[in-house]
């Protein structure tokens, strides 16, 4: 009886987000400089919108949009599995440095490629986010083996190393910008604080596929997060090979974290907020866990990206600085509670 209340607890919250998502996505539609009645927002969508409407709509918002959805999907179902691999509540891509990571390889790419037409040909689109990935992992790689001590890694270990690495890359970053000429260095500066404006179709296509790969198979590997919040010596006990495991669940978290950071720029604090409120509302089973996380990720990123559109128009805030505003301070309640 436990079970199937929990299960039906589960579909409940995931329809009442389905629903929110839906809400704010016709209200994204809807705002902006350009506003777009709500009834003309309709007729656009099922084929009966002016061309002005059509073109807005389908060509500006719609993917961005999706593209928002998307990313907030990826940080925070990679948040989720760094929090259950490294059992600390303070884990998330931002935080530990991955997205830091991912941003230098891409602000790298950026330099060193910026006006050759390998830089500026529609194949870009597709290698940056595998430049971010290699970015991320590096990070990983450098964070993992930092934290090692006495053959494991502590928690506090792990953010501390995380936090040095994240302003390593950062200061990394810095002089790379310094070097640019003005307007791309206001290009690199807005892409870092998070951002998702000037999205196309082929941003949604080549972020699409590592979602649609990747978060399921998260979902598959969800009991071994379970087991590992038991403890080594357990895990150990019930057959799991815990190193193996962790390694195969923390190179989808940096890939995940790599491809969203790639296309989204450093969104920081949203892999930390979604899992919590995920964790807090189901329990503690990952196999709800990440698909709740996933839910209320891409339903936070579209609304701080709406909110961020609308709240100083016809100017814009980046989504990254406005998850930041808000998940800041919840970050400093953990770090206080935890440490």
């Amino acid at each position: 009886m436990h079970l199937s209340k929990n299960q039906q607890k589960f579909k409940i919250l995931m329809s009442v987000t389905s629903i929110l998502i839906v809400i704010v996505f016709l209200l994204s539609i809807n705002a902006g400089y350009l506003n777009i009645p709500m009834n003309e927002v309709f007729a656009a969508l099922v084929g009966q919108g002016t061309p002005n409407n059509e073109l807005t709509i389908f060509d500006f918002r719609l993917p961005r949009i999706i593209m928002a959805l998307l990313v907030g999907m990826g940080i925070a179902v990679s948040g989720a599995i760094l929090q259950g691999v490294s059992q600390n509540p303070l884990a998330d891509p931002g935080i530990l440095g991955i997205n830091s990571g991912a941003g230098f390889a891409v602000v790298l790419y950026m330099f060193f490629f910026q006006g050759t037409a390998f830089f500026t040909g529609m194949l870009s689109i597709f290698i940056m986010p595998l430049t971010a990935l290699a970015g991320a992992f590096i990070a990983a790689l450098l964070i993992y083996l930092l934290s090692w001590k006495n053959r494991t890694v502590t928690p506090v270990r792990l953010l501390l190393v995380g936090i040095g690495i994240n302003a390593a890359f950062g200061a990394g970053l810095i002089i790379f910008q310094m070097k640019m000429d003005s307007i791309d260095f206001m290009k690199a500066i807005i892409w870092i604080s998070g951002t998702i404006w000037g999205t196309n179709w082929t941003y949604v296509w080549a972020l699409l596929p590592w979602l649609l790969i990747l978060i399921p198979f998260a979902v598959y590997k969800a009991r071994f997060l379970d087991v590992l919040r038991l403890g080594d010596p357990i895990a150990i006990g019930v057959g799991v090979r815990i190193e193996r495991e962790r390694v195969i669940l923390l190179l989808v978290a940096v890939a995940l974290a790599g491809a969203s950071v790639s296309v989204g720029g450093g969104i920081t604090f949203l892999g930390l907020i979604a899992p919590h409120i995920a964790r807090r509302l189901i329990g503690a089973r990952h196999a709800k866990i990440i698909p709740l996380t996933a839910a209320i990720g891409a339903l936070l990123l579209l609304s701080a990206d709406t909110l961020g559109r609308v709240v100083m128009a016809p100017m814009e805030l980046p989504v990254g600085l406005v998850v930041s505003i808000l998940g800041a301070p919840y970050f400093i309640y953990l770090l206080v509670k935890t440490i």
